[in-house]
């Protein structure tokens, strides 16, 4: 089956968004999604664009997508954030997923990017597999750390 990849447009952020469910749904985190589509279009084309979205496309239907998103190390400098690398379940195997980490590589280079970092489940073995036959170092020794919306009021909360 033929498919293509192109950047993403305010139009197909519901597709976006049902991307992100599926993905939340096989991460065991079906209740985590609280962006909505007005919030993805509003931060990927308003006046400040927060990320860039590229979409693969089958029969004029987005069946993944990749979202990145500007970064910068201090020991390396600028940094492309690849936040979520999607392809629905059953258009898998076909190819969709290294042509979107294709086109966020090469994104990335012609941004004069140092990196291009991103972080994987320790459980998901597909992917870390993928990852590692495409050469990227995954550092199993690194914890991701977060603060989420009610941590950071807890946090601010107990500076007063």
């Amino acid at each position: 089956m033929e498919f293509s990849i192109r950047i993403a447009t305010k139009d197909d952020m519901p597709a976006v968004l049902a991307l992100i469910q599926e993905l939340a749904d096989f991460e065991k985190e079906p209740n985590a999604v609280e962006v909505t589509r007005e919030q993805l279009v509003n931060d990927g084309f308003g006046d400040t664009k927060k990320f860039h979205c590229f979409v693969a496309e089958v029969k004029n239907e987005v069946v993944g997508m990749a979202l990145i998103y500007p970064r910068y190390s201090t020991w390396k400098g600028p940094v492309v954030h690849l936040e979520d690398l999607i392809v629905t379940d059953r258009c898998r195997g076909m190819g969709i997923g290294d042509a979107l980490l294709n086109e966020v590589v090469k994104y990335g280079k012609q941004q004069g990017v140092k990196r291009i970092q991103w972080e994987v489940l320790d459980w998901n073995e597909g992917a870390i597999r993928f990852y590692e036959r495409k050469g990227a170092n995954v550092m199993r020794d690194w914890d991701v750390v977060q603060l989420d919306e009610k941590g950071i009021d807890n946090y601010l909360r107990n500076l007063q």
